[in-house]
């Protein structure tokens, strides 16, 4: 026989013995022989018997609290009458823990019935003291004498002065009655229901996305209701360069186009852009800047938007890298604490990427109509003119645009719903937005982004319908962008 397989063979075959050390999992003759010389000549012819005697000693050291599981002795100790023989008693030490309680209950002479009755007993008394028994059974001196079950029982208005006891059940009683009336009302009336009014036509495309999580179908109106009264205390003021002595809109968009580009570079979020123009916009509005850190505005802006919407944004060396390391990275970071001060750290920004998904959404999710609409809509960050529109018209503008340029039907009741504008208020922006494609490419970065395969060539279909149709609505495209904007 092989030498391996002699040893798997003594391999220990019951859970306490692979519990217990490595040194007692075998036994040989030297070992039986030591056992034998403490234990006696005759414990030594039988070397099973102390090797039982020699494993079970472990788990009374090493899972004594195996051995206190059961109650039964402690409740015969309580009613002083020991029940089990002292010959059926087996003792800890010379049998298994898992095989304990099950020997000494079948070894015991006692009744079917007695003892259980005198166990019962026993329980009772002992729940008595530890406050398990209903509060009938308290009446008695033992119960009462406990003074947490009396502070329990004693009602709050009791406890109360007596000149605060007078008001106190009025209040209490109205505060009732309105938790009844409120609980009713939302048993009976949904919430989805109650803020969502449809004209004739309009489909409730929120219904179909109930059992999404993720979309958030019961709160959806209220929270674009809410970001719609955001946007316009994030608006920025339109006419802030009069106040600016060294800079024009012309380097502003200059600014823009160069933030564009390093956006693609990072490969950062379309959100980020449009945060960091509005942080640029909203700071030109309350500071006076010079034309030598109108860039370093810029690098601040974009650094702050990257750390607030990216998940991983880039190091401030990146963005001094950028800049040609025109600043360095301590004047990067002071530049951020004054934007922000500045700011008063409000960067809660109804991006119109949001509204944009929205309206795309009645739309059944098109996308070459929402790619369009996004290359529409970063014109309102070129152009300064869009600068006095809310966030949701551009998006709107962008999305009713996108459509008619792909000939994707009318803007019908069900878009204008969900954009919250018709025809007619989405007119003037449309119309600049047709105005800045007929025209010649001012802002290259931007033209060339929109131009690859990835976005469809948005900036290049786009502007060959601008030159078709910018005779129908009175725009003339022989003008540059800089002189029209005058």
């Amino acid at each position: 026989m092989p030498p391996s397989r002699a040893t798997s063979r003594r391999a220990p075959t019951n859970e306490n013995d692979e519990n217990s050390a490595v040194a007692t999992t075998r036994l040989t003759r030297s070992k039986s022989a030591a056992f034998g010389d403490d234990a006696g000549v005759g414990a030594a012819k039988k070397p099973l018997q102390s090797k039982k005697s020699v494993v079970n000693t472990q788990p009374l050291r090493k899972r004594a609290a195996l051995g206190d599981v059961s109650n039964v002795t402690k409740g015969e100790a309580v009613d002083g009458k020991k029940t089990a023989s002292k010959g059926g008693l087996v003792s800890k030490a010379a049998q298994p823990t898992g095989v304990q309680k099950s020997l000494s209950r079948t070894s015991s002479s006692r009744s079917a019935l007695g003892p259980k009755d005198n166990n019962k007993k026993s329980t009772d008394t002992k729940r008595v003291g530890s406050g398990v028994l209903p509060s009938k059974k308290r009446k008695d001196g033992s119960a009462s004498s406990n003074p947490a079950s009396i502070k329990e029982e004693t009602p709050a208005e009791d406890e109360q002065p007596l000149r605060k006891r007078v008001h106190l059940e009025p209040k209490e009683r109205i505060k009732v009655e309105e938790a009844k009336e409120n609980h009713v009302e939302h048993d009976i009336v949904p919430k989805a229901s109650v803020s969502k009014d449809f004209e004739d036509g309009v489909q409730d495309l929120d219904q179909e996305d109930m059992d999404d999580p993720l979309m958030v179908a019961e709160y959806v109106v209220e929270i674009f209701e809410y970001l719609k009264k955001l946007e316009v205390s994030t608006l920025p003021n339109a006419d802030y360069m009069v106040h600016q002595d060294d800079l024009e809109w012309k380097m502003r968009g200059i600014l823009v186009d160069w933030l564009i580009e390093v956006h693609t570079r990072f490969h950062l979020l379309p959100e980020t852009l449009f945060l960091a123009v509005n942080i640029i916009d909203r700071f030109l509005s309350a500071k006076v800047v010079q034309l030598d850190r109108l860039q370093l505005v810029g690098v601040t802006a974009m650094f702050i938007a990257s750390k607030y919407e990216e998940v991983l944004s880039p190091h401030v060396a990146n963005f001094r890298h950028v800049a040609d390391d025109g600043f360095t990275e301590s004047e990067i970071l002071s530049a951020e604490r004054y934007v922000l001060t500045a700011l008063n750290y409000d960067l809660s920004y109804p991006n119109p990427m949001n509204f944009l998904r929205r309206i795309s959404k009645a739309d059944n999710y098109d996308i070459q109509t929402r790619t369009l609409g996004k290359y529409l809509m970063e014109i309102s960050l070129l152009d300064h003119r869009f600068m006095q529109y809310l966030p949701s018209h551009i998006a709107s503008a962008s999305m009713f645009l996108a459509r008619m340029i792909l000939e994707r039907g009318e803007w019908d009741a069900t878009l204008t719903h969900y954009s919250g504008y018709n025809e007619e208020e989405i007119e003037p922006v449309f119309k600049l937005m047709v105005d800045y494609l007929a025209r010649p490419v001012t802002h290259e970065a931007f033209f060339k982004k929109y131009a690859s395969k990835k976005f469809l060539k948005a900036s290049i279909l786009t502007r060959q319908w601008a030159k078709r149709h910018a005779a129908e609505y009175g725009i003339d495209a022989s003008l540059p962008l800089d002189m029209a904007a005058r």
